[in-house]
């Protein structure tokens, strides 16, 4: 599976929150890479890169400056382009297609920052909605990472040996507990 999120447009400072979270999602939910355009935004990078320094896994962050054009090199290199839009056909008209897809292909989501440009419309393989009403692009980016993962990002237990993270979560029903994974080795 080759799964990438693509922020489309980034704006300092008016995205900082929304574009982080929109890669930590990504992350979460089983995405592969992040990728984004716009404004550069190197302490965003960074959060995210330390997200993946403390609590592992393989998650790429990387910039590109024209995003239209990166896309259209992607899709003539074989990807699926995936916009997430309220005013696309509902996810479960392609549900079944983009889990055939996804086990074949590299799949970029496309999550807009401003006003999406009209020839993403026309570039993307599918335009997709999550729902026909106004809602937050992170919310779409996990239900269409959840499906495409069918829910096993949900179940995936801390491995150290795949994450080789630091930091791991220790469920609990009331409370927080957090394991620094290096404070046994000292």
């Amino acid at each position: 599976m080759n799964i990438i999120v693509f922020r489309l447009s980034h704006r300092l400072p008016r995205d900082e929150r929304a574009t982080t979270h929109v890669g930590l999602v990504g992350r979460a939910f089983g995405a592969d890479e992040f990728v984004y355009s716009g404004q550069k935004d190197e302490k965003m990078e960074l959060a995210i890169r330390r997200v993946v320094e403390n609590w592992g896994g393989n998650f790429r962050v990387s910039y590109v400056e024209d995003g239209i054009k990166w896309l259209k090199q992607e899709k003539r290199n074989g990807a699926c382009i995936v916009h997430l839009t309220m005013y696309g056909i509902p996810l479960s008209e392609y549900e079944k297609r983009l889990l055939e897809l996804v086990e074949k292909i590299k799949v970029i989501l496309v999550v807009g920052g401003e006003k999406v440009p009209y020839e993403i419309y026309h570039l993307a393989d599918f335009n997709i909605s999550i729902t026909l009403q106004p809602h937050s692009e992170i919310a779409a980016l996990a239900v269409i990472l959840d499906r495409m993962m069918k829910g096993k990002e949900l179940d995936e237990s801390f491995d150290r040996e795949r994450f080789g993270g630091r930091i791991k979560i220790v469920p609990q029903e009331r409370g927080k507990k957090v394991i620094n994974l290096f404070d046994d080795e000292k």
